[in-house]
């Protein structure tokens, strides 16, 4: 087996209407997770703020 080069270390906070905050080790800012457009009507919520989804990070980070 390889050499680990790196391990995430996140903690996610739950917020409220389904926002997420992520707190990931070394970015000095935090990541939100949300939702917005299909998922929004899907589940019948409003949010104040529409965030990403993670469907829309994990699509991001394949395709990038």
């Amino acid at each position: 087996m390889g050499e680990i080069v790196h391990t995430s270390r996140i903690t996610i906070i739950r917020e409220n209407n389904g926002v997420r905050k992520a707190i990931v080790e070394g970015l000095p800012d935090p990541v939100y997770y949300g939702m917005h457009g299909g998922i929004k009507k899907f589940y019948k919520v409003e949010p104040e703020v529409e965030h990403a989804a993670t469907l829309d990070h994990i699509v991001g980070a394949v395709g990038g």
